[in-house]
Order: C-alpha cells, then sequence, then structure tokens
C-alpha cells in the first residue's frame, strides 16, 4: 500500500514538471529579438503628405507685428479686407500691433478623406511677440503640386508663457509658435493605388539582407510558398490575393506576423553639436590602451592703481595685471583587453572622468587606431 502512495506521488511531481515544462517551452523557444512585420516595415506609397499655407493670426494684445519692419503683414491684411468687400483708402498708414503674419503647415495622413480634421502648426515669420489668445484667419493649405488640400483655422494654443516690464523680461518656452488642435479640415484626398495593382513592395525601415529575408520568410510560411520575395536589402515584393475584398484583411494579417530581427550592426552615433554618445549592444573594443589628460588654463585678472607724487602734474590712472596658470591633467593610463562588451566599455570610460565631449575624441581616436569595432556616425 505504502508503495502504491509513493508511486502515485511520483507520477503526480511528473505531471506537474511536465505541465510546467509545456507552459516554459515557448519562453525559451520564442526569438531574442522579435518583432512585427508592422514595426520593421510599412507599404511603399502609403506615407503621409507635408501641406504648408501663410495666413494671418489675428486678436493679439498688442504682441503683433511692427508693420514698420514688417510690411507684408499690412499687405496681407489689405488683401484680405477687399477680398471681404472692405476697401482701404490710398496712403493710409496702419499701425497695427494685433496681427503677425505666420506660416501654417500640417501633415496630411495617408487615406485621408474630405472632411477629416487635422491639427495644425502656427509659427510667426514677422517680429510678433507672442500669438497667445490670437486666431488664426482661413488659411488654405498646399502641397508641393500647388493644389489646396486642407483648410486650416482656430484659436492658437502656446505652450509658453511670458511678462515684461520696466526692461526685464522672463519667458517661458516659445511664445511666438503655437498649434491649432483639428485646425484644418481636409479638402481633398490623395490618390493611393497600393492595392489595386497584382503586388505590393514592403518597404524595411532599415537596409539589411537578413530582416528583408526573414520578413518574405515569415509571409510564405504563413500565406504559402512564393507569396512574397525578397528583392533586395529594403523592399520585399508580396503578391495580392483576389478578389480585391480579401486584400485589406490579407494585409492586416501581414502586418501582424512576428518576425525575428538581425542583430543591428556596431554603430557610434556621435553628436557634435550637444555632446550626445549613443553606443549600442553590439559595440566591442580590440585591446588597447587610453589615456586622456585635459590642459586647464587659468587666467586671473588684478586691478592696480598707479598714483602719481605730490606736485608730479600726473594723474591716478588704474591698469590691470594678468596671471596666466597652465595645469595639465594627471590620467592614468587604461588598459583594455580585446573583446570588451559595451558596459565594460562605458565603466571604464566613466573610470576615467571623461565627459561627453571627451568621449567624442576618444571615441574617434580608437577608430583610427583600429581598437574601436563599429561604425561612427556623426549627426
Amino acid at each position: 500500500m505504502q508503495a502504491e502512495q509513493t508511486v502515485q506521488r511520483l507520477l503526480r511531481r511528473v505531471w506537474w514538471l511536465a505541465v510546467w515544462l509545456a507552459g516554459a517551452a515557448p519562453w525559451w523557444l520564442q526569438p531574442a529579438q522579435a518583432a512585427r512585420i508592422k514595426e520593421v516595415a510599412s507599404v511603399a506609397g502609403v506615407r503621409p503628405n507635408q501641406l504648408a499655407g501663410y495666413g494671418l493670426v489675428v486678436g493679439l494684445d498688442g504682441s503683433g507685428d511692427q508693420t514698420t519692419a514688417a510690411p507684408f503683414t499690412t499687405q496681407s491684411l489689405i488683401s484680405m479686407l477687399q477680398q471681404l468687400g472692405v476697401t482701404i483708402p490710398p496712403g493710409t498708414s496702419l499701425q497695427l500691433r494685433n496681427v503677425a503674419a505666420v506660416m501654417v503647415t500640417a501633415t496630411l495622413p495617408a487615406y485621408a478623406m474630405p472632411g477629416q480634421a487635422v491639427d495644425v502648426n502656427v509659427s510667426s515669420i514677422g517680429n510678433a511677440k507672442s500669438l497667445r489668445g490670437g486666431t488664426l484667419v482661413s488659411t488654405p493649405l498646399k502641397g508641393v503640386d500647388g493644389q489646396i488640400y486642407a483648410l486650416a483655422q482656430g484659436n492658437v494654443v502656446i505652450g509658453g508663457a511670458g511678462a515684461a516690464a520696466n526692461g526685464s523680461k522672463v519667458q517661458i518656452n516659445q511664445l511666438s509658435s503655437g498649434r491649432v488642435p483639428a485646425g484644418a479640415t481636409v479638402e481633398r484626398a490623395v490618390p493611393n493605388d497600393a492595392l489595386q495593382g497584382d503586388a505590393l513592395q514592403l518597404a524595411l525601415h532599415a537596409g539589411d539582407y537578413q530582416t528583408a529575408s526573414a520578413v518574405a520568410a515569415a509571409i510564405n510560411q504563413a500565406k504559402g510558398a512564393g507569396t512574397a520575395v525578397a528583392v533586395d536589402a529594403r523592399m520585399v515584393r508580396v503578391a495580392l490575393p483576389e478578389p480585391f475584398e480579401r486584400r485589406v484583411a490579407f494585409l492586416a494579417d501581414i502586418e501582424n506576423l512576428p518576425v525575428q530581427l538581425a542583430k543591428p550592426a556596431a554603430k557610434v552615433i556621435l553628436n557634435a553639436r550637444t555632446g550626445s554618445v549613443v553606443l549600442n549592444e553590439a559595440v566591442t573594443l580590440g585591446a588597447c590602451a587610453v589615456a586622456h589628460g585635459n590642459l586647464s588654463v587659468t587666467i586671473s585678472t588684478t586691478p592696480s592703481v598707479s598714483q602719481p607724487g605730490p606736485l608730479a602734474n600726473g594723474r591716478t590712472v588704474v591698469t590691470e595685471q594678468s596671471d596666466i596658470a597652465i595645469t595639465a591633467g594627471n590620467k592614468a593610463m587604461i588598459e583594455m583587453p580585446a573583446g570588451v562588451r559595451l558596459s565594460e566599455v562605458v565603466k571604464a570610460l566613466n573610470a576615467m572622468g571623461a565627459t561627453p565631449q571627451d568621449l567624442l575624441v576618444i571615441l574617434q581616436a580608437m577608430k583610427s587606431a583600429g581598437a574601436l569595432l563599429a561604425e561612427i556616425e556623426v549627426i
């Protein structure tokens, strides 16, 4: 009896172990860098379009353009009034402070239809101090082909604040640009025939032969062999099914297919303007030794007074005496073995006390010496 209970307990443990392994197996079988196709590629030709227009913001509280320095604001206002049936006598000098000339920009989404609302950005092109409290009057927005695709109008929302008095000024964020949420109405749709042919092109966001091959393989596995062909490192050709009504659902299924991403190439991004340095996980180092020391230059100026003697017919003169001192930083040389990963690279450079500006120089020197196994891109 006791032997049977022992066997039953062992069987129960084996059963629970099997259940746990069945649930844990997908965890280790999943790829380390898996994503959906929609996150690495998009349909070629399905894209937004940029719109721009010139307009006027009215109703400002004395913070508009100064008409003497921005004459185009007055000309635009006179032209708009004439279109509304108001005639300005010739030679009239308009001194307006509540009107500002602005550039209006918007992004027309793909498949946008007439009547749809889109956000617009409003930016001053004159010398207006602030657009707070202003209203954008009806402004046509045109595409690169010169056609009007939307009309913009509405109250301008400013994200900053400021005040000035008696020569003192305090300002937070930008006051000469703002946004009109849902301020433009689409008047013309952009035709798109991406789904009209026998096939479409999937454009990868980053050119990579392995990723293109993986995308084509994932589509062929889900939709049948020969459905997708990797044309090059950036483009994958996908055959569309018949009838036409199935194509939207077909494309929706493709966009959600999982695909294993290729390991990114080792790259270091340097921003020379801000001193930003970004390294991806593939960056490694060859064996090298690094020493980086800074020269500190200190200039101190001490005023001295030259006083002439009595009855010397001279005058008192204030002169300045400058002392210049140069101090060389004492930085020890750090040896880095071959095959160091990103964490070790950052730790070693931080140990040297290197600033972001120092890293720009150190990493470029490592690349020139052949020790940095990565591509450097300066933005």
